[in-house]
C-alpha cells in the first residue's frame, strides 16, 4: 500500500507520518506539503527509505488528482477550509481517505467513493474520532441510549499554527449554523459559550467549565443512535483557561465577527490581525500545560436497568519524563496518531463499509483502543447502574 500524507510536514500530520513509519507496513509514505524545508527535515529525521516528498498544491485540482492517482490511501491533514477540495481530489483519484476535521463537506462525494469501492472517513483525530469510538463502545452495550455528552480539553497554545488559529476562528464564529445540540428530536443552533457545564477531566487537567462547540460528533452520533431512542447529544470543549478568557473577551467585544478595518491604507479583518499577532507572539505560541483529555458520558438502558458509562483517556506527561511526549508533542501526537491508526486499519482491510462513512461505523472500538494502547494512549472505562 502507498500512503500520501497531505499536509504531512505540519505539526499534527507529521505525527501521523512518524507513527506510520513506526507501526505500519506501508511500502511508500509520501509527504505532500507546501513547506518543502519542513518536509525534508522530517524525512532526514525519520531516515526511512519508504518516506519521500512531493510538491503538491491541492487547489490545483487536476495536477493534484494526477499525483494522488498513484496512491492507495490519503491521510488528509489539510485545514477545514480545504477539506471540500481535498476530499473531491481524493475521490476523483480513486483513493481511500481519512481526514482530521469531518465538518461535513465530505459527504457530497459519497457516491463517487462508492463507485470506486473506496472508503473515506471524515474526522478521525482525537475529537472527532476517538470520541466517536468511545460513544460506540458504550452504546453497543445498551439496548436504548438516551443521553450522550462528549467533552474534551485541548491543552495547546491558541495559535501555534495557522490551521489551529483557523479552527479557533471557525468554532467561535457567532453566526455559525453548525454549532448545534440534538435535543428532543431536533438539532438546535446555539451561540458561543452556550450550556456551560463543569467537566472533571483526568489529572493533571482537572475541573473546567466547557461549552457547546460545532464538532461533528453531534451529528454522527445521532446517525449512529437514531434508532436507539436518543434524546440528547451535546458536544463540549475547552482550551487552556487563558485561551478561553481571551476568546470570551473577543466574543463579548464583537471581534469574532472579523469585521474589516483599515490600517495604513490596507484592509484586514480585525480577527485576522489579532490572529497574526498571536501567531508571532510568545503568548500565542506557548501555554502552561500541554496535552489532551477526553471525557465521554453515555446514559441508556440494558435489560430494563438504567446504566451510565463514563470513558476518559490519558497519555504520557508533557513534562519531559517520557521521550517524544515533551510539551506540544503531548497534544500533537494525540491528534496525529489516531489519523495514522485509521489509515493503517484501512490498509489492513479492517475498516467497515465503503463510501463516506461516519467514524462510528468505520471501525471497531476494541481494535482502535488496542492500537492506542500500543502508543501509550490509554482509554479508561467506568460504568455504573443508576
Amino acid at each position: 500500500m502507498k500512503v500520501f500524507c497531505l499536509g504531512g510536514a505540519g505539526k499534527i500530520c507529521s505525527e501521523a507520518v512518524r507513527d506510520l513509519v513506526q507501526f505500519s507496513d506501508a511500502e511508500q509514505i509520501t509527504i505532500g506539503d507546501p513547506n518543502a524545508d519542513a518536509a525534508r527535515s522530517l524525512i532526514e529525521e525519520l531516515n526511512d527509505d519508504r518516506v519521500d516528498y512531493v510538491d503538491i498544491d491541492i487547489t490545483d485540482e487536476q495536477r493534484a488528482i494526477a499525483i494522488l492517482e498513484g496512491y492507495d490511501i490519503v491521510a488528509d491533514g489539510t485545514t477545514i477550509k480545504l477539506n471540500e477540495v481535498s476530499t473531491e481530489c481524493i475521490a476523483h483519484a480513486g483513493c481511500h481517505g481519512v481526514n482530521l476535521n469531518g465538518f461535513g463537506a465530505e459527504y457530497q462525494f459519497d457516491a463517487l467513493f462508492r463507485k470506486n469501492d473506496r472508503i473515506h472517513v471524515p474526522g478521525f483525530g482525537m475529537t472527532p474520532g476517538i470520541t466517536d469510538m468511545m460513544v460506540r463502545f458504550a452504546a453497543d452495550q445498551m439496548e436504548r441510549v438516551g443521553i450522550v455528552r462528549v467533552s474534551h480539553g485541548a491543552f495547546r497554545p491558541i495559535a501555534f499554527s495557522p490551521s489551529i488559529t483557523e479552527t479557533t476562528i471557525f468554532e467561535y464564529d457567532p453566526s455559525l449554523a453548525s454549532r448545534v445540540v440534538f435535543e428532543d428530536g431536533e438539532f438546535k443552533q446555539v451561540p458561543p459559550f452556550a450550556r456551560e457545564r463543569i467537566i472533571e477531566l483526568p489529572e493533571p487537567y482537572g475541573r473546567h467549565p466547557q461549552w457547546i462547540i460545532p464538532h461533528a460528533e453531534t451529528r454522527t452520533v445521532y446517525e449512529y443512535l437514531k434508532d436507539k431512542g436518543i434524546r440528547l447529544i451535546e458536544t463540549r470543549g475547552t482550551w487552556p483557561p487563558k485561551n478561553m478568557l481571551l476568546v470570551r473577551a473577543l466574543y463579548e467585544w464583537g471581534f469574532l465577527g472579523n469585521d474589516p478595518i483599515e490600517i495604513a491604507g490596507a484592509k484586514i479583518g480585525i480577527l485576522d490581525a489579532i490572529s497574526r499577532y498571536l501567531q508571532d507572539s510568545e503568548a500565542g505560541t506557548t501555554t502552561d500545560l500541554y496535552g489532551y483529555a477526553l471525557h465521554v458520558q453515555v446514559v441508556g438502558t440494558n435489560q430494563g436497568m438504567k446504566r451510565q458509562f463514563t470513558l476518559t483517556h490519558t497519555h504520557p506527561s508533557s513534562d519531559g519524563s517520557v521521550s517524544g511526549w515533551e510539551q506540544l508533542r503531548a497534544y500533537t501526537r494525540c491528534v496525529g496518531i489516531p489519523l495514522s491508526i485509521a489509515v493503517d486499519l484501512i490498509v489492513r482491510g479492517r475498516s467497515q463499509d465503503i463510501g463516506v462513512v461516519i467514524p462510528e461505523r468505520a471501525f471497531k472500538p476494541d481494535e482502535v483502543f488496542r492500537e492506542l494502547d500500543k502508543r501509550q494512549i490509554l482509554i479508561h472505562i467506568g460504568q455504573k447502574n443508576l
